[in-house]
């Protein structure tokens, strides 16, 4: 394509995407124009080869295997978490890279466990707030108490955990009225179906412990449990002075110069349940991937890898990572490319979507969209404006940066198993991570090689 019309249509999607509106396929790859009017240098191409033949899809798929079947749940400031980094860490290493390792301190969090006297583990989840219990928890039957109104109990609650619905009131008014009735805990369930609990939020510390559960749980502790006058046992501690961490590796040119910086990143926690399977060990595992292809081509500018923590509860590890950074080294900063959730199978999310804060095209989306045509992506391409993750921070500080996450064309949808104990190995696509690695891989390399 020409120069002049690759800008133009550039400028023309990030107008749309501005507005609000979808710029419909900006996949110039199979187009009759680009392969009519531009003129690909073979020696490009060879460059591409030389990272997109290495890149393996199995190892890829396999990373993802790892951190979310055999690690699980890597919920920020957890013993998962931690696991996860270590693992990072130590391929990293194995690669030759100088590592570094970040630590920094997160907020308190609330941990629960809730088992039925039959031995039945139930998934809950600890509003901030709740009261702690004592070791070992607490065990009690169930008082139902509808939709936890005042007038939905009765002397029969004291002593008991209260099992509430959602609904009509708010979850702290249900709460107070519990206590009041000297409920010893509170359980409430989802008024919706849901394949992950509820998530309460009560507007303040409570003297009892607190836990949501999701609508099939609810229904069955009141039909299974509470019915048999059987018994449960809520356990709910506090992590205090959590920790979490990003893994840095470096790699730099021979001379000792300052050189422009490219970042590639990834987070690697995940929510509450979820294996967190796309999101996100797919961008982790695609740019541990990266890191084993490009570990010893010549270069000629400064590559790190930043994989960080605590994503998912507001983007505490890359603010903590650009933060650190020093005035130069985000003036020699030149691009972001950032990954999440690209590896879902999720049949709508046809397209890979780069997400910048502004909606604007930088120097990361227009190396990918060059790529894209070079090495012929098969998804389209799409330029949105959107924030909520990691490139946000780097934005902030000024880096052109990109995140790369996959959607449903027009609606932007994610996978529908997004941040729910869903989020498996059975919903990642193998050829969809080699198509991101592939992308971003080349990307990279064409703005970092001699």
């Amino acid at each position: 394509m020409k120069k002049g019309k690759k800008s133009s249509s550039i400028l023309l999607s990030t107008l749309l995407v501005t507005s609000g509106l979808y710029f419909a396929p900006m996949n110039l790859t199979n187009t009759a124009e680009a392969a009519e009017n531009h003129v690909i240098h073979p020696s490009e191409k060879a460059f591409d080869q030389k990272v997109i033949a290495r890149i393996s899809a199995e190892r890829m798929y396999e990373d993802v295997r790892f951190l979310s079947e055999t690690i699980g749940p890597r919920v920020t400031g957890t013993e998962g978490e931690q696991r996860a980094a270590e693992f990072i860490k130590e391929r990293l290493l194995s690669y030759g890279y100088e590592v570094k390792t970040q630590e920094f301190s997160v907020p308190d969090k609330m941990m629960g466990h809730l088992m039925t006297s039959d031995n039945n583990e139930v998934l809950v989840s600890i509003p901030a707030g709740s009261a702690n219990t004592q070791e070992g928890g607490i065990t009690a039957e169930l008082y139902y108490a509808g939709l936890g109104k005042s007038t939905d109990f009765t002397t029969e609650a004291a002593g008991k955990i209260a099992l509430i619905s959602r609904g009509e009131i708010s979850f702290k008014e249900k709460v107070d009225h519990a206590v009041a009735a000297g409920a010893i805990g509170v359980l409430i369930y989802n008024n919706v179906d849901s394949p992950g609990p509820l998530n309460p939020s009560i507007g303040g510390d409570v003297t009892i412990p607190v836990g949501g559960i999701s609508q099939v749980s609810g229904e069955a502790l009141l039909n299974d449990i509470a019915a048999q006058n059987k018994t449960v046992t809520l356990n709910v501690k506090r992590i205090e002075n959590a920790k979490s961490q990003n893994i840095i590796a470096t790699r730099t040119p021979k001379k000792d110069e300052n050189h422009d910086i490219v970042h590639v990143s990834a987070h690697f926690d995940s929510v509450p349940f979820a294996p967190g399977a796309s999101d996100n060990a797919s961008g982790t595992a695609v740019a541990l991937e990266l890191a084993r292809v490009l570990k010893s081509y010549p270069i000629e500018k400064e590559l790190r890898f930043v994989f960080v923590g605590a994503e998912e509860i507001g983007l505490v590890g890359s603010n903590y990572y650009v933060n650190q950074l020093s005035q130069d080294e985000v003036q020699r900063s030149l691009a972001n490319f950032n990954m999440d959730m690209v590896g879902t199978s999720w049949e709508n999310a046809t397209a890979i979507y780069m997400n910048t804060v502004d909606g604007n095209a930088n120097i990361v989306s227009d190396t990918a969209l060059a790529t894209a045509e070079r090495i012929g992506t098969p998804s389209e391409l799409v330029l949105y404006k959107r924030g909520a993750s990691d490139h946000v921070s780097f934005h902030d500080a000024g880096i052109p940066a990109v995140n790369f996450i996959r959607r449903e064309p027009g609606t932007a949808n994610l996978e529908p198993y997004y941040h729910t104990p869903l989020d498996k190995i059975e919903y990642i696509s193998a050829e969809r991570l080699k198509e991101a690695g592939d992308l971003v891989g080349a990307s990279v390399y064409s703005l970092i090689r001699k």
